[in-house]
């Protein structure tokens, strides 16, 4: 890379752009295909992420929050053990502050539905009971995330949510801003 000249780099510059540019599209793809589930589980991934994302939308949640609500279990597939900050890293550059804490500690907060079941401690979001989003966090999960697991839910499509991925994801980086 370091005998890289300024032209070529800007050519790599604008191919990188453009697949930048391409990322709702990808998102949409990838989402597509969780149409399997772990074992134990009645619904698909898929349809997990629906069903949160659509509670989202119901409780009148703004676009960003929406499209983090159906974006915040895609680490399940490639990092399962670190799945919530490998789904905030994806949004990081496109939501806030806020949005993008809650979906970084959401695995944390769900561990007060289960763990205590598996000789774990429930209360492991305890330690974030000071933060200033805690209770967002809170609601994200009672609300939406633990309740998202309803064979019977009926949900919005991934059509639906299509259009918000991608005003989301062509929004300009909070990172440039």
């Amino acid at each position: 890379m370091k005998n890289g000249t300024k032209e070529e780099y800007l050519i790599l510059d604008k191919h990188e752009q453009d697949y930048i540019n391409n990322t709702a599209d990808r998102i949409l793809k990838f989402l597509g295909g969780l149409n399997s589930t772990l074992e134990g589980y009645k619904i698909t991934r898929l349809e997990h992420s629906l069903q949160t994302a659509t509670r989202a939308f119901n409780d009148k949640a703004d676009e960003e929050m929406v499209v983090a609500a159906l974006l915040h279990d895609i680490g399940d597939e490639l990092a399962p053990l670190n799945h919530s900050e490998y789904a905030a890293s994806v949004l990081k550059p496109y939501v806030s502050e806020k949005t993008h804490w809650i979906i970084e500690k959401h695995g944390e907060f769900q561990m007060y539905y289960y763990a205590h079941h598996l000789g774990k401690n429930q209360n492991q979001r305890d330690k974030y009971r000071e933060h200033k989003y805690y209770n967002d966090a809170l609601h994200f999960c009672e609300k939406w995330d633990q309740a998202s697991f309803d064979p019977n839910y009926k949900s919005m499509t991934l059509g639906d949510f299509a259009p918000m991925i991608k005003r989301i994801f062509a929004k300009k980086p909070y990172s440039l801003l």
